[in-house]
This record gives C-alpha cells, sequence and structure tokens, in this order.
C-alpha cells in the first residue's frame, strides 16, 4: 500500500464518538464494507478507458495543428473537447495516486507518472499533497495543504482591512478559476512548494517532471516550432486546469458541506457529507471520470472512477447526499466564508 494509502486509511478507520441520527445515511464503518467489491481493478476495462482518452487527445492535439492553417477560431473550438481529455487524463493520474486504476502499484506509479508530463503535475509530489487532503478533508485545525483556502466568519471579521482585501480577491472568480489555474499547474508545480523541505523524493518527483517536460516540449518545438506549439498547447492547458480547479472547488465548496475542529471532527461525517455528488449530465460525467461522485470517493478511494457509477447505481441510497446539480453549483460561486455557528458556507455580505 502506498503512502497515500496509509494516511488516508489510518484516518477512515478512525472511530467516532458522536451519535448518529437513526434515520441517517449507515456510517463510513457500513460504507467501507459495502464498497469493498468495487476496489478491485478490471485491467481489460482500465486499458480500455486509457485508450479512448489518450488516442482522441492525440488526435484533436494534430487537427488543431493542422487547423491553424486555417482559422484559429477553429483551432480553439477543437481546443474545448482537448481539454475535455485532458481533464480525463488528470482523472486517471489521480487514479493511479490513490493505486486504484491498475491492480499493480509499479504500473499505477510509472502510468502516473507519464501523464504528469502531459498535465503537468509531478505525480509523487502531487500524490503526496493530494494524501494530507484525504485525510484532513473538513478539518479547520489542519487546513492548508492541497485545498482552497477557506476562512470562517470570525477569522475574516479579525482580519486587517487589508487582508480582507486581498481574500476576497483571492476568492473572486477571475482569480480562482483564471489566474489560479495557470499558477498552479504552469508555474508552482515547477518546485515541490510546501514540501521544499521535506527530503529528495519531492525534489525528484518535481524535477523529474520538469526534465521530462523540456525534452517533450523541445522536441515538438524542434519539429513543429514554438508559435505553433504553444497556440495549439496553451489553450488546451489553460482550459483544462480551470476546469480541474472548478471540479475540486465545487466538490467541497457547498453551502451544506461539512467542517469541524479537532476533537469533533470526523473523517467519516466529511467524506460523507463534506464531499458532493456533483450530478452533472451524461457527457461531463464522462469527460471527468465520474470524480462527480466525490463523496463516495472520499468513503472508499481506492475505487477505480470507471466503478464509481457502478458502486452509485447500487447504493441508491448514496445518490441524494450532498447532491449538487449544474445549475446548483453555480450558486457556489459567492460562498467564501465558513460560518460555525450556522454550520453554512456563506457570502461575504454574511459577515
Amino acid at each position: 500500500m502506498n503512502e497515500m494509502n496509509q494516511v488516508v486509511d489510518a484516518n477512515l478507520n478512525a472511530t467516532s464518538s458522536s451519535p448518529e441520527p437513526a434515520n441517517a445515511v449507515p456510517p463510513e464503518r457500513h460504507w467501507q464494507k459495502a464498497l469493498a467489491p468495487y476496489r478491485t481493478p478490471l485491467l481489460g476495462r482500465a486499458l480500455l478507458e486509457l485508450a479512448v482518452t489518450v488516442l482522441p487527445f492525440l488526435g484533436l492535439w494534430v487537427l488543431m495543428l493542422f487547423s491553424l492553417g486555417y482559422s484559429y477560431w477553429l483551432t480553439l473550438i477543437l481546443a474545448v473537447p482537448a481539454a475535455g481529455f485532458l481533464v480525463r487524463l488528470f482523472m486517471i493520474q489521480h487514479d493511479c495516486g490513490h493505486g486504484s486504476f491498475f491492480r499493480r502499484r509499479k504500473a499505477n506509479d510509472w502510468l502516473g507518472r507519464i501523464l504528469g508530463v502531459v498535465t503537468l503535475t509531478p505525480y509523487a509530489y502531487w500524490r503526496r499533497q493530494h494524501a494530507v487532503h484525504h485525510a484532513t478533508s473538513g478539518n479547520l485545525d489542519q487546513r492548508g495543504t492541497g485545498d482552497i483556502e477557506m476562512l470562517t466568519v470570525r477569522e475574516f471579521q479579525s482580519l486587517p482591512l487589508w487582508r480582507r482585501l486581498h481574500y476576497r480577491l483571492m476568492r473572486h472568480p477571475i482569480i480562482l478559476f483564471g489566474i489560479g489555474p495557470f499558477y498552479i499547474f504552469v508555474l508552482k508545480h515547477r518546485l515541490p512548494v510546501g514540501l521544499m523541505r521535506a527530503g529528495r523524493r519531492p525534489w525528484i518527483s518535481v524535477m523529474g517532471t520538469n526534465l521530462a517536460i523540456a525534452v517533450v516540449a523541445g522536441g515538438l518545438v524542434a519539429l513543429l516550432g514554438w508559435r505553433d506549439v504553444l497556440m495549439v498547447q496553451a489553450p488546451i492547458t489553460l482550459l483544462a486546469s480551470a476546469i480541474g480547479v472548478w471540479l475540486f472547488y465545487v466538490q467541497h465548496q457547498f453551502e451544506e458541506t461539512y467542517w469541524a475542529r479537532n476533537p469533533d471532527w470526523d473523517n467519516r461525517t466529511s467524506a460523507l457529507q463534506g464531499s458532493s455528488h456533483y450530478d452533472l449530465p451524461l457527457v461531463l460525467r464522462w469527460f471527468t471520470a465520474n470524480i462527480g461522485v466525490h463523496h463516495v470517493h472520499h468513503l472508499c478511494s481506492r475505487i477505480p472512477c470507471y466503478r464509481l457509477n457502478e458502486a452509485l447505481c447500487d447504493h441508491p441510497e448514496l445518490r441524494d447526499v450532498s447532491r449538487l446539480t449544474l445549475e446548483e453549483s453555480i450558486r457556489c460561486l459567492p460562498l467564501a466564508l465558513w460560518d460555525e455557528d450556522r454550520q453554512l458556507l456563506v457570502r461575504f455580505n454574511a459577515a
């Protein structure tokens, strides 16, 4: 079992001291057993999922390259589905980090490293950060690693004016889903930010990925020229990274989400109540590799993306837990502060 699963499983197996309502959805200890059959990766299905993602992505990349000779508007239109396939590649890399896409750890790790070159995401470095997210999601006392910055109402009120303005700026949609994704995937991932003193492994992961990116990009530039490579890849990367940040945002930032402080915080409750079921239309669900079934993913992170919907269909009692439709998710945009008294994510005007 890799480092991430050791951290996550240790928290998932913790015993909660809080009573559970009689009419509640069965608690996480029930789901550990109920969802266990879906943890088994299926080699044929995994290879199929990989093929139907990689091949169309490469095909669209080549089409975008040829479209430069006709109209850049056509190139940008083709960038939309290409970005969708890049998001899907990231979700496969995400599964590799959980050790769930293939049975063998080495297969997961090597595929994750290769995909990290395309997604601009150092595999081992990101896996470690994501492990902390799974182990601390919804914990007000352990914020700051692998999550989106979020303040409570009282914390926001106690800040000086310039800090409040800074936080408002950081939560603006243009920053969150425009400048922010560019910073994270293009700039921040070039150094092991947050793990600078965590030993050599994060450095090896980041610098190894940087070297591989430089080799691939250098080869493409030598073959095609920097202008064509940039005009094709830049819109794909920017759009895919914005979609990725939006997905991560809406999976945990919704009105009736879950946040608590130690010792009241419980990972089981956080998985069910603090992770949304983002009920997307069928096409978007496919492009996002079922990651919208996020509450099930947090309940059992070893379920492959291609089996999440199967688990949800077999357990209909989970369908309405923390459910968000596409329309409802848009209304989550103004929510920025956690009200500890009301146990709700609220707008700035509530402060």
